[in-house]
């Protein structure tokens, strides 16, 4: 695929910081399970993400001028493109240090501003993530 064509590159892009909950149901009643099951059948993919506030946003053409500042045959760039070609990609705990250190060697007097912001906010939200393990992101079209 090439990315330039990508129908995400229209819209806006939104990166959510979230943490994974999990809930204790051995001693829950049942009656509760059941409507802890229903609400979280009807809440999935229903918009949830969405109610949350993103940490950093940017256009489609401005996350792929920020990506193709790094290597294209790097597992970096191919992990970030994951968003042209979905409209959405998940960062978890075992993906931050190849993102970090990808990231980090980037010559930012090569970049944007808005690029460098992006950078900068990648990079805190990363070592959140690495504080935090249960926490992760997510990039996901608007």
């Amino acid at each position: 695929m090439d990315v330039a064509e990508s129908r995400h590159l229209n819209g806006q892009v939104s990166f959510y910081r979230l943490s994974r909950k999990f809930v204790d149901e051995s001693e829950m009643p049942q009656e509760a399970k059941q409507v802890m099951y229903y609400s979280l059948a009807i809440g999935h993919h229903l918009g949830i993400v969405d109610c949350l506030k993103s940490e950093m946003d940017c256009t489609g053409q401005e996350y792929l001028e920020w990506i193709r500042a790094l290597p294209e045959d790097g597992e970096a760039y191919r992990k970030m493109k994951g968003f042209l070609m979905f409209g959405e990609i998940t960062v978890y705990p075992e993906h931050i240090d190849m993102l970090a250190l990808a990231f980090d060697q980037i010559d930012t007097e090569r970049q944007s501003e808005k690029s460098r912001e992006l950078t900068r906010g990648l990079l805190n939200i990363l070592t959140a993530i690495h504080h935090e393990p249960t926490m992760y992101l997510m990039v996901r079209g608007g």
